[in-house]
């Protein structure tokens, strides 16, 4: 039992993409601020190659209210805000990204 074993990585070439601590620190502050609003209760985080994905859940059994993605390499690089299909903000800062939500983003019900 003495046997080490190498696990693939993946494909060459497709590295997985996370938030580095900055990132989660601003995902973070908008997300707590709108915990203690109410508005929003639960998030997730996605990590695959190519893309991480930083989902915002106004309860934990429907799909997300928001998605923050991070895109690396290619040339759709940055950061992209979408609220189900639709984009709604793009670019390569997060901070600019994240502004969308200064604008007070309501989800409506009816």
């Amino acid at each position: 039992m003495n046997n080490l074993y190498r696990l693939p990585e993946g494909r060459p070439g497709r590295r997985i993409v996370s938030f580095d601590r900055r990132e989660l620190r601003e995902l973070l502050g908008v997300y707590s601020s709108r915990v203690a609003s109410g508005e929003w209760r639960d998030y997730a985080m996605d990590f695959r190659p190519g893309i991480a994905i930083f989902s915002i859940f106004r309860h934990t059994a429907e799909q997300p209210l928001f998605a923050i993605a991070k895109v690396a390499g290619g040339s759709q690089r940055g950061y992209t805000v979408f609220n189900g299909p639709r984009k709604l903000a793009h670019g390569d800062d997060l901070t600019d990204v994240l502004a969308i939500f200064d604008r007070k983003l309501r989800l409506l019900l009816g």
